[in-house]
């Protein structure tokens, strides 16, 4: 394929990050790249899409930074952009847990396992795997036998982990997220909250463990939310179990959409037909909101949204 994606981070001190995010964006611009890359005074994380050619050109211009001397970045082949524009933005911190005392991961952050060591150690009796992504990350793929936490956002976490400590008494603890940031603070925090016997994070994230030729990305089921416009993409190169389920109907799922609802915007997993029959939106209010981007998209004709409207307050009442 002629495009990429690359998706990276690295914890690092940029002095003045609002600054530098101008100037970062002016020269991913000057290579034509598109993409989302969030600059904080501790480092900088994004994902980028572009030509192999200008992807090349940007690895090479990070790697001979002093800033960025050890980055390292995973790759995806891809048919095109999967961003619609360029976006730098400074941020307060790359990750937000919201703690009142932060965790720098140069400091203290769990023990490093590549994806043969994870594998291996996440299929022992004494240890527990902890997902820290969002919920509905985790509802499209996941480790086998991976604890889900009920949380909305990644700064939930912390709460959901003390109020149910009972899950992590006694065992070791390994944490994964996509591409390993997230990672990189909380196997920290936990450490320093002593949750756990001993704790492993997936070194790269899962992004890391597709492509290795020992894992294989297996013990894996679903696919992998990724924060582009492609959603989701496989992990597992020895088998495909599908775990998502339809918002709807509760049928095998991979499909994700956001509700038509702009005011709403909830991602929910859901088949072109439940989508049509819904209008694109995911409860009845949804469906029924006077800006229903559903609707205008795909032209619906005013009996045929009356229609639909008038079969889903039958089946909702």
């Amino acid at each position: 394929m002629d495009y990429r994606v690359l998706l990276y981070y690295y914890y690092t001190t940029i002095e003045d990050p609002a600054a530098f995010a101008a100037e970062h964006l002016a020269a991913c611009k000057e290579l034509n790249l598109k993409g989302r890359i969030l600059v904080a005074n501790e480092g900088i994380n994004g994902t980028v899409s572009g030509t192999v050619e200008d992807t090349n050109a940007y690895m090479e211009m990070m790697q001979n930074s002093p800033l960025f001397k050890d980055i390292v970045f995973k790759i995806d082949e891809a048919e095109g952009h999967v961003f619609k524009k360029m976006h730098v933005r400074p941020r307060p911190e790359l990750v937000n847990l919201s703690l009142e005392d932060d965790i720098n991961p140069k400091e203290i952050t769990g023990r490093y396992l590549s994806p043969a060591e994870f594998m291996q150690e996440m299929q022992r009796e004494d240890t527990v795997v902890l997902d820290v992504r969002n919920t509905y990350e985790y509802d499209v793929g996941h480790f086998r036998g991976a604890i889900r936490p009920e949380v909305e956002t990644f700064r939930d976490t912390p709460a959901w982990v003390r109020a149910n400590k009972e899950l992590f008494e006694g065992k070791r603890v390994l944490t994964y997220c996509t591409g390993g940031i997230r990672c990189e603070k909380f196997s920290g925090w936990l450490k320093r909250e002593g949750i756990g016997e001993d704790v492993g994070q997936l070194h790269g994230g899962v992004a890391t463990y597709s492509k290795d030729p020992v894992a294989k990305g297996q013990l894996w089921d679903g696919q992998m939310y990724v924060f582009d416009e492609r959603l989701t993409v496989p992990i597992n190169q020895v088998e495909h179990n599908i775990v998502g389920k339809d918002h709807f109907d509760g049928t095998p799922c991979e499909r994700y959409i956001n509700c038509s609802n702009p005011e709403c915007n909830k991602q929910i997993l859901c088949s072109e037909e439940n989508e049509l029959k819904h209008l694109g939106g995911c409860t009845l209010e949804c469906s029924k909101h006077e800006r229903n981007r559903f609707i205008e998209k795909h032209g619906l004709s005013e009996e045929f949204v009356q229609q639909q409207l008038k079969w889903l307050e039958e089946m909702y009442a």
